[in-house]
């Protein structure tokens, strides 16, 4: 009898303290008290701002062109990859040399800046830095034009959006909207300038980036992005609930406390916690903790001393192209390490070195990836990772996204997730991999956010 009486209180102190921890976890904390007209430009913040809005046009002149393929052309040449091996220890030198001779030879500067420019682009000073973003205001009959933000993530720009906004701004059968799109390049990305002040993590940059749609004169907007942009997203729909009619993500996370324990005790009862077909996705934690240690060596880099490889990357355009293709690649099919493209091959490679090109000729990679190291230097953001955010929220997971949550995890975050898309397909780099399925996705999960706030009369 003493025996079992002192496993019932054994098992009711572990019960206890298990239920103890858990409201620690869920307990929401208030709102950090946050400056938001910080200032981020060069010296001390002047009477006068400059709040002009300024026509601005993507230009790959002359020569930046010359010095870039010079640089090219007079590297050195690369160790080939070990026998037997494609991409497992990184980039392919081999496929490594076609990009960069084609880079050299055949990318067409002046067609891809005229591409690009098929869009009106423009800069305004926000907080002290000059923000470039593309502006698409769409001709509509009959139709509502709703304002939709699209946020990019690294080591990418509003390029990335090149392919989906052409589809977000035309009318489609069976939707009676369409977008007026506002493409930003995050602050130190692609054309918007970078700050020399510590601090500038992704809550911070939702900030500048509220401040920009109000200059724009948007009160109230959609917002839809992915990687850093997901967390700047998600910060700015926390922080500013009232002016986010609805969040779409294709990099869904909850970073709060009790979604991690959810997430590692779910695998000691997997079939509780994610539906079988999509289980692989999490588990068994084991493949999860070696993907990490596999790919994740840049992040911790970045996250640490993200001047080293910025000052490392800034010299040579060949290393650059290495270093951030590999990661697309790998981020857009990680199953590909066995083929020489590493997972490169699943898109257009004038989009990569687009990508590439816009780093180099506005010298961007250490402005960057300086996003790495202040995600996790301030207390601040990680307070606001804690509180909910009730704006109505959509989800889309594509295949090799670098981490799934299943819904009711997504919640821990998203209390009003309306939406939720899994596809068998697809990876990180989603406007430009799959911008299809991307922009459908979007539709529909606007039209959820539409019925959820004519169930709630909210935000209205």
């Amino acid at each position: 009898m003493f025996k079992k009486f002192a496993l019932f209180i054994a098992f009711t102190a572990v019960g206890i303290g298990i239920a103890t921890k858990y409201n620690q976890l869920h307990s929401v904390p208030d709102l950090p008290e946050l400056d938001l007209e910080r200032w981020w430009g060069d010296g001390d913040k002047p009477k006068q701002e400059d709040k002009s809005i300024r026509p601005f046009k993507v230009v790959f002149n002359d020569t930046m062109i010359e010095d870039l393929k010079s640089r090219l052309k007079n590297r050195r040449s690369y160790t080939r990859p070990m026998e037997g091996t494609q991409s497992e220890y990184g980039m392919n030198t081999v496929y490594l040399e076609k990009m960069l001779n084609y880079w050299m030879e055949e990318y067409n500067f002046k067609e891809r800046a005229k591409r690009l420019n098929r869009f009106p682009h423009y800069k305004t000073k926000i907080q002290g830095l000059d923000i470039h973003y593309i502006r698409v205001k769409p001709e509509a009959k009959n139709l509502k034009v709703l304002p939709l933000l699209l946020m990019h993530g690294w080591p990418s720009s509003s390029k990335e959006f090149d392919m989906a906004i052409p589809m977000l701004t035309t009318p489609r059968s069976g939707y009676d909207f369409i977008f007026e799109v506002v493409a930003i390049d995050l602050p130190g990305f692609g054309f918007s300038e970078g700050t020399n002040k510590p601090g500038l993590s992704p809550l911070q940059m939702s900030i500048i980036m509220r401040n920009l749609m109000k200059r724009l004169g948007f009160k109230k907007y959609y917002i839809q992005a992915g990687d850093w942009g997901s967390q700047t997203g998600t910060h700015l729909a926390t922080v500013f609930q009232d002016e986010v009619l609805g969040f779409h993500t294709n990099m869904p996370v909850s970073s709060r406390p009790i979604s991690n324990l959810k997430y590692i005790l779910g695998s000691l009862f997997p079939s509780f916690i994610v539906e079988e077909k999509h289980r692989h996705r999490m588990y068994p934690l084991k493949d999860l903790f070696s993907y990490l240690m596999r790919e994740s060596g840049y992040f911790h880099l970045q996250a640490t001393k993200p001047d080293t490889i910025g000052a490392a990357l800034a010299d040579t355009p060949a290393g650059l192209a290495a270093y951030t293709l590999e990661k697309i690649g790998v981020c857009s099919n990680r199953d590909q390490l066995h083929t020489p493209h590493g997972g490169l091959a699943e898109i257009d490679i004038d989009d990569l070195l687009d990508t590439v090109t816009i780093l180099w000729a506005n010298e961007r990679i250490t402005t960057s990836v300086r996003v790495y190291a202040e995600a996790f230097a301030w207390p601040e953001v990680f307070v606001v990772h804690e509180i909910p955010t009730y704006v109505p929220t959509a989800a889309i997971n594509f295949l090799y996204e670098v981490v799934y949550q299943p819904d009711w995890i997504l919640r821990d975050k998203f209390p009003n997730l309306v939406h939720s898309t899994t596809l068998d397909f697809g990876g990180h780099f989603a406007a430009m991999h799959t911008p299809k399925e991307l922009v459908d996705d979007v539709f529909e999960s606007v039209v959820e956010f539409i019925k959820f706030h004519e169930r709630n009369n909210y935000n209205k």
